[in-house]
């Protein structure tokens, strides 16, 4: 009864295209959405302008080796500024995803937040992303100094 159990499974496990992969210990060692880099002082003067706002973003990338739904994740500041991803998005293996601070059309992996008022500070901040369930995955921080910082 056993083999059978096992056999079935396998089967099963085929047939569904090896989608109940489990990640490898390597992948194991780091979240599975990451921050990547963090551009929280847009270039020039800080106009306010919604090109100065769009300068100003965050990446996540996915790291694992199959796509993740972003839906409902959020992605914060440390003052509670809060972005939730509104869409159904798969972020495919591998890729990165860009959250901009002002207005936009959401697609082709980039996001806005449709904010008129910048969200990273450049005297220092960090960035947090959440899970679907609220769960803390990844954070990126920064002091005073320079205008990006690679996570």
């Amino acid at each position: 009864m056993k083999t059978k159990l096992i056999g079935a499974f396998s089967a099963l496990a085929l047939a569904l295209g090896g989608s109940l992969a489990v990640a490898t210990p390597a992948q194991a060692s780091y979240p599975a959405i990451m921050f990547t880099l963090a551009y929280y002082n847009s270039p020039g003067s800080d106009t306010g302008s919604n090109t100065s706002l769009n300068a100003e973003y965050v990446r996540v990338t996915n790291k694992r080796t199959y796509s993740i739904n972003l839906k409902n994740w959020t992605i914060r500041d440390k003052a509670g500024h809060v972005y939730k991803f509104p869409t159904d998005y798969w972020l495919p293996a591998g890729y990165a995803a860009y959250l901009h601070t002002g207005k936009g059309t959401n697609g082709n992996r980039h996001f806005y937040w449709g904010r008129s008022a910048y969200v990273w500070n450049n005297t220092g901040d960090a960035a947090y992303v959440r899970n679907a369930a609220g769960a803390a995955i990844d954070s990126c921080s920064w002091g005073s100094t320079g205008s990006y910082t690679y996570c």
